[in-house]
């Protein structure tokens, strides 16, 4: 008998923004401010951070009252609001990130790793994952995942190389995973975690592309749905949050969700912005009340693009069954990538064209693609601008470049040292070209995707050097090194 008033009540609760009540509460009560923040409610605010944030936004961005709860011991709405979250996910638990998925990706690293660990990863990670490892003390072992040639993109990692990681490094304490790629590239991730499982090991998934995708059943599952023990999505890159603010759902007895709280603690900020909780708390409202009919519309929508699309001469934009390989089995079809090599443009060009003569953005550019992401906002009259700027480009501007070649993504480095000792190892910059054979003492990537090229602790391989070399004229923007001109790289110091 008990049971059934528990969900009714529950029902009725996920139709409900607990973070934001409060603080609307808070803000009407009337008590006058003598606490943070200092433009108290709004009262000193600037007027250009007054019509930025608005009157009310100001009065509601405080934080700390007993009404408004604590991200570190949440009690009350904010510990409802993660409830009513890992509810709607299917998950155990569900903590609220405030400095983005990379704030996520390195609590589940160190909620779950210990110095010494080893980790499997593969080596198209984000930079985040790298950052992780060397917050945790964790030993990575990297995974080469697929290379699909005609795109010059890596996909996932093939099933078969995990296994033989497994084999070799039977001392593992997990695989890292990213699920979907940034491309929406995904793998069997149900698999997956069958053999790392099996195995005594846990499934740690950076699912930032894929908060969406528990909202469509014409998209791949979930990663925790998929059998991943935890799983940091970026709420705010495809879903309705505001950015900075992301999830960290755990599922299943593996992970230690004590240990995972205190990692969180440690590494947000004791001040957190009540308006990004909020946001939070708002977007997962949004999905519970709509959710299924939004991303359904925007499946809708990306895939009679990508049909179109692929009617422009010159253009390309794969799909599903393109996608037959052990690291590229399916695709979340919100993501549309579109190859230009056809009209002789480089992606960097054609994102300039689009950019500037079209006034369209995308999500990124490499050597030869641009990525598009068609989210829960997008309607048909956004489909259909996006697809005359592309028949635009493709009609009148296409390049003399010819064939471009696409630069080979190098083999994954030998590791000279842990990352974490090369990042706290003393350095010295050397010539680019003079620092084939050191050791990295710093990321080298390019952004987006944020995939480190270079990480500390590589062996700096020629065919790294080349590859950076060639995506730095292709005009891609080069992030992570101290001297972003990349004359000289940081290596550790010879001893």
């Amino acid at each position: 008998m008990s049971r059934k008033p528990e969900t009714k009540q529950r029902k009725q609760n996920m139709h409900r923004a607990p973070v934001a009540e409060a603080m609307r509460a808070y803000a009407r009560d009337g008590a006058l401010a003598f606490h943070t923040p200092g433009h108290k409610q709004g009262l000193g605010a600037h007027p250009l951070l007054r019509a930025l944030i608005t009157p009310e936004g100001l009065r509601e961005e405080v934080s700390l009252m007993e009404e408004l709860d604590d991200l570190h011991e949440p009690s009350s709405c904010i510990r409802e609001a993660q409830e009513l979250a890992a509810e709607l996910y299917g998950a155990d638990a569900a903590y609220f990130m405030i400095n983005g998925t990379t704030g996520a990706v390195h609590t589940m690293l160190m909620g779950a790793l210990c110095p010494g660990d080893t980790v499997l990863m593969p080596r198209n990670a984000h930079r985040s994952m790298i950052g992780g490892v060397i917050l945790a003390g964790a030993r990575p072992v990297f995974i080469q995942p697929e290379i699909d040639a005609r795109l010059g993109i890596a996909m996932g990692l093939r099933l078969s190389d995990i296994r033989r990681a497994v084999e070799a490094h039977p001392e593992a304490r997990a695989l890292a995973l990213v699920y979907p790629t940034y491309y929406g590239v995904t793998v069997d991730l149900a698999a997956i975690a069958r053999e790392v499982h099996a195995h005594g090991m846990l499934l740690l998934v950076d699912e930032a592309h894929g908060p969406h995708l528990k909202f469509s059943g014409r998209l791949p599952r979930q990663a925790i749905d998929a059998g991943a023990d935890m799983a940091a999505q970026s709420t705010h890159k495809i879903l309705g949050s505001l950015t900075q603010t992301s999830m960290l759902l755990v599922r299943g007895p593996r992970a230690d969700r004590e240990r995972v709280r205190q990692a969180a603690s440690l590494l947000q900020s004791t001040s957190p912005n009540q308006l990004l909780l909020a946001s939070l708390d708002i977007a997962r409202l949004q999905m519970a009340e709509s959710g299924h009919a939004l991303v359904d519309r925007a499946v809708c929508l990306a895939e009679r693009l990508r049909m179109e699309i692929n009617r422009i001469d010159g253009l390309w934009s794969f799909g599903p069954s393109y996608l037959k390989t052990e690291g590229a089995s399916g695709l979340d079809l919100t993501k549309v990538t579109v190859n230009v090599r056809g009209i002789g443009l480089s992606g960097p060009q054609a994102e300039h064209i689009l950019r500037h003569v079209y006034k369209i953005q995308c999500e990124l550019s490499d050597a030869n693609n641009l990525l598009f992401i068609l989210s829960y906002a997008d309607t048909e009259q956004e489909a259909k601008a996006l697809l005359d700027a592309l028949a635009g480009l493709a009609r009148d501007h296409r390049g003399s470049g010819g064939d471009i070649p696409v630069p080979t993504l190098p083999e994954v480095p030998r590791q000279g040292m842990d990352p974490r000792t090369a990042f706290f190892a003393a350095a010295v910059s050397v010539p680019f070209w003079e620092a084939e054979g050191r050791i990295a003492a710093e990321q080298v990537m390019f952004y987006p995707p944020g995939v480190p090229i270079l990480a500390p602790g590589d062996v700096i391989s020629r065919a790294g050097l080349e590859y950076i070399a060639a995506m730095q004229r292709l005009g891609l923007k080069v992030v992570g090194p101290q001297d972003a001109g990349l004359n000289t790289l940081k290596v550790v110091s010879e001893l």
